[in-house]
């Protein structure tokens, strides 16, 4: 054993859940998130088939925890019936426990569901929201190629407010083309007045193998983008809003997305569905030795769906000791408190010595905070967060 290695115990560390839905109405012109068309007559039925036997495969992995938290992604999680909803749950809560206080989020496109199943969702124990607006501007809507307009975003919102959910997320762009200051605080106002508890405001930026790549719009410019930036942080914070993560911010009546946090400190978390990326920490495995693991399922649904036993796990690695640090950091430097000490000793099993020679420079440059109870980005750090992430490679 390496001098700087710690024992790894996974049942120290919070085990969550992400459930990919993998169908869109249509693919928006700027996404690249694993998303297909809604084939005419879809297999959902089969769909959930695959993911309880996926779910199955995974108890080995567990380590004796109960699931914290679950995300429901994609796609478009809100095109699956409540009806098959409910056989995922109720069958899902036999193969694999849940904490009694479980976080469940499900994301919600307006204009893709019914305004009815809101209350239906909390009896499934879906607590929280997280609702795909991207923009209360319907010019800018149809340049993104969203399928609803401001109207049904808004009435969304209320109606998930009246059926009894108490979170909310509503994710919002900036940046957008011919987007000023003024459009963006609006957005802002709209989404607050509506009744968000929590927004995940984050700029538009043109990836790779999307429409918007191969045809860029025209965006603000830099000058215009920080006016942007400026302004919406501003209304935010006069709020009481609280910038916790690079693009998330948090509302007095809310708290942090457990299920995101768990993410940034380097928790574990199983995957299911196309598509779906995995993390787990092992020790006293059958058929692995103790490490940190990452894994992917298969993308394509007609793929995930082709396998007569479980959904096959596809790159099912071992993460090297050498590289624990920077993937560490590359989440937990995104909090805007960091973490502590003993979490990355903890998530890593690597002493806090391993990494001196990066965190003191950085220190001493006034970029972080580094004692022995907290590493974090100061201020000015937080700002230059690749910068940052970019000394642990």
């Amino acid at each position: 054993m390496n001098e700087h290695n710690l024992i790894l115990d996974p049942t120290n560390i919070p085990l969550s859940l992400y459930i990919h839905i993998p169908w869109c109405v249509k693919k928006c012109p700027y996404c690249d998130f694993n998303s297909h068309a809604l084939p005419s007559t879809a297999p959902f039925i089969d769909y959930v088939n695959a993911l309880l036997t996926d779910a199955r495969s995974q108890i080995s992995l567990m380590g004796g925890r109960k699931i914290q938290s679950i995300f429901i992604g994609g796609g478009t999680p809100s095109l699956l019936p409540i009806e098959h909803y409910r056989t995922l749950f109720l069958r899902l809560r036999e193969i694999v426990p849940f904490a009694d206080d479980i976080e469940i989020t499900l994301e919600v496109n307006p204009g893709t569901l019914e305004h009815a199943p809101f209350a239906d969702y909390l009896t499934l124990g879906i607590n929280r929201l997280s609702v795909g607006v991207q923009s209360f501007d319907d010019e800018s809507l149809m340049t993104l190629g969203r399928i609803h307009r401001h109207d049904e975003a808004l009435n969304a919102i209320k109606n998930a407010k009246q059926a009894g959910f108490i979170r909310i997320n509503v994710d919002l762009m900036y940046g957008l083309p011919n987007q000023t200051a003024t459009l963006a605080v609006r957005d802002i106002d709209m989404a607050l007045s509506a009744g968000a508890t929590h927004l995940s405001w984050y700029q538009l930026t043109i990836e790779p193998n999307t429409a918007f790549y191969r045809a860029p719009p025209d965006l603000p410019n830099d000058d215009e983008l920080e006016r942007i930036e400026n302004a919406g942080r501003e209304r935010l914070i006069q709020a009481g809003f609280s910038n916790y993560e690079v693009s998330a911010w948090v509302g007095r009546d809310d708290e942090p997305c457990r299920h995101n946090i768990n993410y940034w400190q380097f928790g574990d978390y199983l995957a299911i569905g196309a598509g779906g990326h995995g993390k787990v920490t092992l020790r006293g495995h059958a058929s692995h030795p103790d490490g940190i693991y990452r894994y992917a399922k298969s993308r394509l649904p007609k793929d995930y769906l082709s396998y007569d036993n479980a959904p096959k796990m596809i790159g099912f690695k071992r993460v090297a000791d050498e590289h624990l640090p920077f993937e560490f950091m590359m989440n937990a430097l995104r909090l805007a408190d960091g973490t502590s000490t003993h979490t990355f000793e903890e998530r890593t099993g690597l002493l806090i010595s391993t990494i001196d020679n990066e965190l003191l420079p950085l220190q001493h440059q006034g970029l972080m905070v580094f004692h022995p109870d907290i590493i974090a980005p100061t201020k000015m750090g937080f700002k230059y967060v690749n910068h940052l992430v970019r000394a642990f490679l």
